[in-house]
């Protein structure tokens, strides 16, 4: 049996409602087609959205609104804004230099094992950083990718938060590649006390500029190889 098929849409940078709205309808149609009993339409393909989002914190179902330390009033100032979502997890920030990932997978045509999914994510990710040369890992009951994660400042490069309903995905992961981790400082990321962990990012820890550009491919070849698809062109 083959690779099942997944279709790439790269959005570039994009308002986060607007990519919100689109992961939604994708997910929505893989939903609406396993709830139908007329399958003679055409599935639904599997979709990896990738994006780059400007300024904006996202709050988890099980998150609180406390680990927001700016008042969402004063969001504009800094040219941010505020969202509820329905994802796992806590509060996180999307912005300029950070690689935005949604896959929305029906995972009934893979596997039905969150944990595995959630773990494959991760790996990806490590995967990735491999290939700059940074050693990238996994901390016990925090999900997401970290660095140096054996001493007492483990630091994030990579947050995690999804969303599963009839087995189909949503969300997915947000990979600090050239971001301005100063807007970190303005939450509690994940609801972590930056004395417990800070965040970093690709570019700061190699010390140079790594562009969204660099990463991509190297990111897609990996996700490709870990889920076992192959990508198609429309």
């Amino acid at each position: 049996m083959g690779f099942h098929k997944i279709k790439l849409i790269d959005l570039g940078q994009i308002e986060y409602k607007t990519a919100w709205d689109l992961q939604t309808a994708k997910h929505q149609e893989l939903i609406s087609y396993k709830k139908s009993e007329q399958r003679e339409q055409k599935r639904p393909q599997h979709s990896l959205i990738l994006c780059e989002h400007p300024h904006v914190y996202t709050l988890g179902k099980s998150g609180s609104d406390a680990n927001l330390l700016i008042p969402q009033q004063n969001l504009s100032q800094i040219g941010a804004e505020f969202h509820k979502i329905n994802r796992g997890g806590d509060i996180t920030y999307h912005g300029p230099g950070q690689l935005v990932v949604y896959p929305i997978l029906d995972l009934d045509e893979l596997f039905t094992d969150v944990h595995r999914y959630v773990r494959t994510l991760e790996e990806v990710v490590i995967k990735t950083c491999e290939e700059f040369d940074i050693q990238a890992g996994r901390i016990a009951d925090y999900t997401g990718v970290w660095l140096d994660t054996k001493t007492a400042f483990p630091r994030k490069i990579c947050a995690i938060g999804v969303h599963i309903s009839r087995w189909v995905t949503l969300h997915g992961l947000a990979f600090n590649i050239d971001t301005d981790l100063s807007y970190f400082s303005h939450i509690i990321p994940c609801g972590i006390s930056k004395d417990e962990k800070t965040v970093s990012s690709l570019s700061k820890e190699l010390g140079r500029k790594v562009s969204l550009e660099e990463v991509k491919p190297i990111f897609i070849r990996h996700f490709l190889e870990l889920f076992e698809l192959e990508m198609i062109d429309n």
